[in-house]
Parts: structure tokens; sequence; C-alpha cells
């Protein structure tokens, strides 16, 4: 077997070299010369004459082909220079890459966010952040509150987008608002209570209604719950639908009214007109996250999050 063949049979065995002996080989090969070498790396002469060699013995081949006055590489030298720039670059690249993820520049992130979430903040958010960070690869599931909670505490997501407030989040959950915005009303064009530009609560007591199930967003459905309540009445619920973009359709269908958050007027339907309540009430969107998170990627969705909604709300 030649020396050739060796070094190419086990050049596994260079991955589990010290770098520093790599790169100690790369300066004598490229300078062709120890004293010079030496300089290049910042030893003395004799210690890296030393490493050179326990280099050669680890490897089982000459590297050089040393005389009195010349440093020549030999044959498998050669072989090995190659693979060494390979190795040290690819060091080099895990650095980076390792010092970029621990700034928060590189990673993969979770993303929950509930059906109604793209007609807030969220999508300025989202395009913002991928701006900002496009090393870090954004993983998107739409999600009902109650099945993001359940994700964050199994480690399926970092983050949720949700509507507050929330049934019993887990104790190891940080649950924060970042965004409140007032309840409107959403009419068939032609409803009777349309003729108003102000709808008293009261107005609607024997008014069809359209919402979601609780399970998809508890905390606004315990909410309307409570604002009927104190008007006197219960909804008179005749349909239920899980995408908000499906409420709205209903409604323009003339099948009933429906209570939604204030951005929900970007979804424009011609037969669907939007109007203020008597008795206003603030509903709020909020992120939660895991305690013990402490991702950089999920601090710097954070600070991008703060900047855009509340300055300092969420750091």
């Amino acid at each position: 077997m030649s020396n050739i063949d060796f070094v190419q049979s086990d050049m596994y065995c260079i991955w589990v070299m010290e770098l520093r002996h790599l790169r100690y080989f790369v300066a004598v090969a490229e300078e062709l010369n120890f004293t010079r070498a030496a300089r290049r790396v910042h030893i003395a002469q004799p210690p890296l004459s030393q490493q050179i060699r326990q280099f050669e013995e680890e490897l089982g081949v000459a590297l050089f082909d040393r005389t009195k006055h010349h440093v020549r590489l030999t044959e498998a030298g050669e072989a090995v220079l190659a693979e060494a720039r390979r190795t040290l670059g690819q060091a080099n690249r895990i650095r980076m890459v390792a010092r970029r993820s621990s700034q928060g520049l590189l990673g993969n992130l979770g993303i929950g966010f509930s059906g109604a979430a793209p007609h807030t903040v969220f999508p300025n958010i989202v395009r913002v952040f991928r701006t900002k960070f496009p090393g870090i690869t954004l993983r998107l599931h739409e999600l009902s509150s109650e099945q993001q909670l359940e994700s964050l505490t199994q480690g399926s997501i970092d983050i949720g987008f949700l509507r507050l407030p929330v049934d019993s989040p887990h104790p190891s959950l940080i649950v924060k608002s970042i965004l409140r915005e007032p309840l409107i009303l959403a009419v068939p064009k032609g409803h009777e209570v349309g003729r108003w530009l102000v709808v008293p609560v009261r107005a609607l007591a024997k008014a069809a209604f359209i919402r979601f199930p609780r399970h998809v967003a508890p905390g606004l459905y315990d909410q309307i719950e409570r604002l009927c309540s104190r008007a006197g009445f219960r909804p008179k619920v005749v349909q239920e639908a899980l995408q908000i973009q499906t409420t709205i359709s209903l409604v323009a269908a003339g099948l009933g009214v429906a209570i939604v958050p204030e951005s929900i007027r970007s979804l424009r339907h011609e037969q669907v007109i939007y109007r203020r309540l008597g008795k206003q009430e603030m509903t709020e969107m909020g992120v939660a996250y895991e305690r013990e998170n402490h991702s950089p990627a999920l601090r710097s969705l954070l600070d991008v999050a703060a900047n855009i909604t509340e300055p300092g709300r969420l750091r």
C-alpha cells in the first residue's frame, strides 16, 4: 500500500486530531520553512517541530522530507494538506454558525398563531423578523389557543400568538399581552341594527349570533358571554364557525351577527358592515412561551414584537 492509499483510507483520523496540529501543519506546508511557520503561528520553532513530528506519528506517515537546507512535502503530505485546509475551513464555519446562533442570528423557531392573528400585527412581526434574521427558519402552525398552550408545554412550538385571557396556563409558561383593541359588531348588510353607527349591546338581545366554539379562544368566548349577560341576555347562537373567515362569510350570507375584534375589519365583504358597540369592550392578543426557553432566536422575535407593538412591554 502506498503512502497516498494509506492516507486516503485512514483520512477519518484527521477529524479527531487537534485543530492545532492541522493549523501548524498547514503553516509549515505553505511556508516550507519551520522558522517562518513558527512566527506565523506565534510559537517557537522547536515546539513547532515537535508538534509536526507528533502529528506524523499519529498519522503513521511522513509528511515532509527534511534536509539541512530544504523542507519539501511528501506525496502523503500533499494529500493531507488538501484535507487539512478543508477541515480548518469547516471548523471556521462551525465557529461562525455557533457564534451567529448564540446571537439569535441562526436557528429554527416554531410559531403558533390563532386564525384571527393574520389580521392583526402578526404578519408585520413575521415580515420584519424575516428581514432582520434571514438565517432563522420559521415554522408556522395555525392552532387554537388550547392547542397552542399544549404545543408549548410539549415543545412542539417555541411561541404562540393567541387571544387573551387563556384558561389556567401551565406554570412553566409566560403569557404577555402585545395588543389591545375594541370588540366591534359584524352585521349583514340590510340588518336592522346596521342603521346605527354605534349599536347598543342590548339591541342584540333578539339577534341571531354566529360565533366560534369555546375551545378556539376561551378567553374571548367568555368575554363576549359576559358582555351580553351584562346587557340582560344570552346570545342566541345559530351557527358556530372555527375560522374567522368563515364567520364573516356566514354574516355576509345573512345568518346572523358576530362580535369580533376590530382588526377583523380588514376582512372586507360587500355584504358585511362593521359597527362600534355602545359599550366599548377591549380584547387582547398576547404571546405565550416557556419560561425556560432561552433560545436567542426566541428573544430576537420578542424584541421585534415589542418594537412593533409597545416598546418595552415584552422585554
